[in-house]
């Protein structure tokens, strides 16, 4: 992977009239690997195969290692770094605590064996009687992180949309692969191989794109507790 730049470092090497264009550029060739990225990994964790491999947390933590100021996201949507730590951090929680969850049901078992075996009683029948808890966890954990990367992918998308739209930038060069089909504001082409999701930009959406937004930043809040 080829080292990030600095915006401000390229900036400052162009015209005025350039670093506007150059730094919008910029974001949305970011958010592109982003959404491309977690689509692939929601369509993963449904237990598709899928043979795309590109890390969208590293690429964002690397941005925020150049400087919060000094990170195309924060050209545009000062927001997206703090909405994504949130849902990041929500999911990793999940994700412990099915873990925990699990570990403990298979401990209770464990024991319930061990405990037949010694006295000679069916505490088995204890461990064996929770074991279903394991499957209702773990289908908690699948739902709740597709979800979670829908509602990542979606809110990225339509932050490249509006800023497609704001920046007049074209935008049959920005389209990015996907793997799910439920996104909305995307046209879904095969290119080739693959499948390649443009945004439409129809200039009559913003209210709309604004109020999806907001609903998508609420749950994010309300998942993750933050005020």
């Amino acid at each position: 992977m080829s080292k990030i730049r600095d915006s401000v470092e390229v900036a400052l090497e162009l015209d005025e009239k350039e670093i506007y264009a150059h730094i919008a550029h910029e974001s949305a060739e970011d958010m592109l690997r982003i959404i491309s990225s977690l689509d692939a990994e929601r369509a993963k964790n449904r237990g598709e195969i899928i043979y795309y491999e590109d890390d969208w947390d590293d690429l964002i933590r690397k941005r925020i290692q150049k400087g919060k100021r000094h990170t195309a996201f924060d050209f545009y949507n000062p927001a997206l770094l703090d909405i994504w730590e949130s849902r990041v951090n929500s999911m990793k929680d999940v994700k412990n605590k099915i873990k925990m969850g699990t570990a403990a049901v298979l401990g209770i078992t464990g024991i319930s064996l061990a405990i037949t075996f010694i006295y000679r009683e069916a505490w088995l029948l204890v461990g064996l009687g929770i074991l279903p808890l394991i499957l209702a966890l773990q289908e908690y954990k699948k739902e709740f992180l597709d979800f979670s990367y829908y509602q990542l992918s979606q809110f990225f998308i339509d932050e490249l949309k509006e800023l497609i739209a704001k920046h007049n930038l074209d935008r049959e060069k920005y389209g990015f692969r996907v793997f799910n089909y439920d996104y909305f504001d995307v046209d879904v082409r095969k290119v080739g191989m693959n499948t390649i999701a443009f945004v439409t930009v129809d200039g009559g959406r913003r209210e709309d794109i604004e109020k999806r937004v907001g609903k998508i930043v609420a749950s994010i809040k309300d998942t993750t507790g933050n005020k």
